[in-house]
């Protein structure tokens, strides 16, 4: 089993979402000496000393999840953040956030998956901070789980223009959630009758 997931080639939806997530984490990072910003239960009390990148890798590696779960963890984490506006993401919620997404997708994705002792594990927090998490990320989502191939597929084109235009974050506004940042590109529209891009006016 180990030896399977040596070989196995990283797919590039986790270095396009660990950079996007990367620019967000700073970006919020900077402004929260400007602007205050509320605490959350998946804020740490210091910054986890693994980068985001690595960190996905990590769940990538021992979770045994499918490509998918991470494009499927973004849609969670964005709608998250458009319906927790005042908790924006930064370098000390960004790792419980992710952890607790893939779990989320993984769930909802996959036929097989590991409990979240295992998922507990793998992030490097107890189980029973993992189950609150989980919890908390559902109730914070207002249970939005379903992601049609429409929407899928807009996620995963925004993550790859993302990589392409690597376009700079201003250097101080107010808090920087991923539902800002993407409505400098475009924003997504889920109703499910029209699963439109619109641009942002």
């Amino acid at each position: 089993m180990a030896e399977l997931a040596e070989t196995t080639a990283m797919p590039k939806v986790i270095t396009f979402l660990s950079s996007l997530l990367q620019r967000v984490a700073e970006s919020n990072d900077l402004s929260q000496q400007v602007y205050p910003q509320k605490v959350s239960i998946f804020h740490g009390l210091s910054r986890p000393t693994i980068s985001i990148q690595n960190y996905l890798e990590r769940i990538f590696k021992y979770a045994n999840c499918s490509p998918s779960c991470f494009v499927v963890a973004f849609v969670y984490l964005d709608r998250f953040a458009q319906r927790q506006s005042c908790f924006p993401i930064n370098s000390f919620n960004v790792h419980r956030l992710l952890i607790t997404s893939v779990l989320i997708s993984v769930k909802f994705m996959d036929d097989i998956y590991y409990n979240n002792a295992f998922y507990a594990k793998v992030g490097g927090i107890s189980t029973e901070e993992m189950n609150l998490l989980e919890v908390d990320f559902l109730f914070g989502s207002g249970f939005q789980l379903n992601v049609t191939p429409t929407m899928f597929h807009t996620y995963c084109s925004y993550l790859q223009r993302e990589m392409l235009t690597q376009s700079p974050l201003p250097a101080v506004d107010p808090p920087l959630n991923m539902a800002r940042l993407q409505k400098t590109h475009c924003c997504f529209n889920e109703d499910e009758s029209t699963h439109q891009k619109q641009l942002a006016v």
